[in-house]
């Protein structure tokens, strides 16, 4: 149900692990790939990254 909600067109915040640090990222989600458990995310300066859903904490 909240794989969904995260595919709608708003900026989100996300809190996550990357390396042993929590870090806190807010972007639009470009896609969603469910067999890789990958969510990309476009930040505000049009850049690109993933982050592997396991590694989130907390999605605002």
């Amino acid at each position: 149900m909240f794989l969904k909600q995260l595919t709608q067109s708003r900026f989100i915040t996300i809190t996550y692990y990357q390396e042993g640090a929590l870090k806190t990222s807010k972007g639009l989600v470009c896609q969603l790939d469910p067999f890789d458990q990958t969510l990309y995310l476009k930040d505000v300066q049009e850049r690109n990254f993933s982050i592997h859903l396991s590694s989130i904490k907390e999605i605002h």
